[in-house]
């Protein structure tokens, strides 16, 4: 793809769109929404560690999701990634999300020192 996972300016991290694919696929987990809300939360954490930053330092996150009558359902899952202090957060239903993903979630988050 034309694009990197992450990108570091400074002290910060802007993690590309993830969505829930299986890493090194084009395939999503079996078990529906929330197999895949799981994958790409799972996604997200993956590339924040592989650049040298966690999960506890993402500061910003905007959601894209296909069903916002899901929005809840979503959120049950999404705060187990964030057990402390939840990021700031912008959403939006999105129609049309790559590979026909159920959502796409994009971060920005601090680098350590």
């Amino acid at each position: 793809a034309p694009f990197s996972n992450a990108a570091r300016v400074g002290n910060l991290l802007f993690i590309s769109g993830q969505i829930g694919v299986i890493p090194g696929t084009r395939d999503f987990p079996e078990g529906g929404f929330d197999a895949q809300a799981h994958q790409v939360m799972t996604n997200v954490k993956n590339t924040v560690e592989e650049f040298g930053s966690s999960m506890d330092r993402v500061v910003k996150c905007l959601v894209m999701i296909d069903d916002m009558e899901r929005w809840g359902d979503f959120n049950s899952i999404y705060v187990q990634y964030f057990p402390g202090p939840k990021p700031a957060r912008s959403a939006f239903g999105a129609d049309g999300l790559a590979l026909g993903a159920l959502f796409e979630v994009e971060c920005i988050a601090v680098m350590p020192e």
